[in-house]
């Protein structure tokens, strides 16, 4: 399978709340194609990373390749390794070396939990994902719209837009409720990822199945 900055975003928040009290800081996502480096989190020089009551300036670059075949704990895997790192990085630890004495003390714990993080992860043998296979995944991220007169209507959304158009959401009068969803349903192939406040009208039924279907998500 492969992976897309939804999914990237969606399991740092998860691993970010469950493992380190929500206080790592979110890092741009990039996804890569990288045959030597799984992941890799790099780091802006000039710029200072602080905590949420003093602003936070966006440092950190985190990133994984999709150039392996890889299943979804595997992916999981190497995330947690770049999160240990920016765990070290923003807190200002000073560990030992690159994979030091706390690098591998956290590592350990997290295997512990039934993780396999390693330092060095050899890919011999692993074949190459292929962008036309069915292993990729496609995650959307879904606008669903309700508007006063009862219509419906679902957009695909392009996540760079996402905070925009959030923030326009709650002045338009005609809109009744909304909510936002992700989901890997190929319903969705075929409509283009908007960057503005427009999608498909749907009748209530179709709103009804989609939305109870989808993993909703807190923009």
């Amino acid at each position: 399978m492969q992976i897309d900055i939804i999914w990237l975003q969606d399991n740092f928040r998860q691993f970010n709340s469950r493992y380190f009290g929500g206080l790592l800081p979110t890092p741009t996502f990039h996804i890569g194609r990288s045959r030597t480096q799984l992941g890799s989190l790099s780091y802006q020089r000039g710029l200072m990373w602080k905590s949420p009551s003093g602003g936070v300036k966006n440092a950190f670059t985190l990133t994984l390749s999709n150039f392996y075949d890889q299943t979804e704990y595997q992916f999981r895997n190497v995330l947690l390794h770049e999160m240990i790192h920016l765990s070290i990085a923003s807190s200002g630890i000073k560990d030992t070396s690159a994979h030091g004495v706390v690098f591998r003390g956290m590592m350990d714990r997290f295997n512990r939990e039934g993780w396999d993080i390693h330092v060095r992860t050899s890919m011999n043998g692993t074949p190459k994902a292929s962008t036309g296979s069915a292993k990729v995944i496609n995650t959307y991220l879904v606008l669903a719209i309700e508007m006063k007169d009862g219509t419906h209507f679902l957009s695909s959304v392009n996540p760079k837009f996402a905070g925009v158009l959030n923030s326009r959401l709650p002045h338009v009068r005609l809109i009744s409720r909304y909510a936002w969803y992700t989901t890997n349903d190929r319903w969705f192939e075929d409509m283009p990822k908007v960057r503005s406040l427009r999608g498909r009208k749907v009748d209530a039924q179709t709103f009804k199945n989609k939305t109870t279907t989808m993993k909703a998500l807190a923009i």
